[in-house]
């Protein structure tokens, strides 16, 4: 490890860490918005929600360096331009977090949507005020998953110059110099890390009734 190195850097290397930092939550933001009502349709759809949900499953499928290269073509953008990868990772995440939503809003007791009803919550009272929070721990899970892949997944992206955490790895590849290697590794797992705890965080904030661990 050159030490004097990382000081000298220090500077770029914050740089590119906020840029992943933005190129990695952004998009999960964007998903869970998006997610909602296609989790809710996918939810309520019956027969077809196994179709819904396979489609979204395949969303993942697509390799992300095409997808990268693909992007520019569809959105007319340059190839640097970091729409691209925030897009791309919207589909990712928005592949992950359609199951998650509807699998949290499945989660939910029939006899507490009867008693929601009896009370008088209309349908968009009852989801938004009952069935969302009660989901929540669900759909918390999923994103989780959703941002910690995306953290890993962001540094594909400096294969085509997108400035963040990646770019530290070609670097260290193309000098044969291993210190921004581990510098970039450590920044994504202690970046990866501080996303989970902060949805944890959230989820325990947004569920104070639920019984905590000891």
């Amino acid at each position: 490890m050159r030490f004097d190195w990382l000081l000298r850097e220090s500077g770029n290397i914050a740089n590119l860490f906020w840029w992943h930092v933005g190129l990695s939550v952004i998009p999960v933001i964007v998903a869970l918005i998006l997610s909602l009502p296609l989790g809710w349709l996918a939810h309520k759809s019956g027969l077809f929600k196994s179709a819904i949900l396979g489609v979204a499953g395949l969303l993942y499928t697509i390799p992300s360096l095409a997808l990268f290269v693909l992007l520019p073509l569809v959105l007319h953008t340059k190839i640097l331009d970091p729409l691209n990868v925030v897009v791309a990772l919207t589909v990712y995440s928005l592949a992950l977090l359609v199951r998650t939503v509807s699998d949290g809003l499945g989660a939910v007791p029939p006899d507490t949507l009867q008693a929601a009803t009896a009370m008088g919550y209309r349908s968009f009272q009852r989801f938004f005020m009952v069935e969302l929070p009660i989901a929540v721990p669900v759909i918390a899970a999923g994103l989780r998953v959703a941002l910690v892949s995306n953290v890993s997944i962001v540094s594909v992206a400096a294969l085509i110059g997108t400035p963040q955490l990646g770019l530290l790895f070609t670097q260290g590849l193309q000098l044969r110099f291993v210190t921004p290697l581990i510098a970039g590794i450590v920044l994504c797992l202690l970046l990866a890390v501080v996303l989970d705890g902060l949805v944890i965080l959230l989820n325990r904030w947004l569920t104070p009734w639920r019984p905590r661990k000891v």
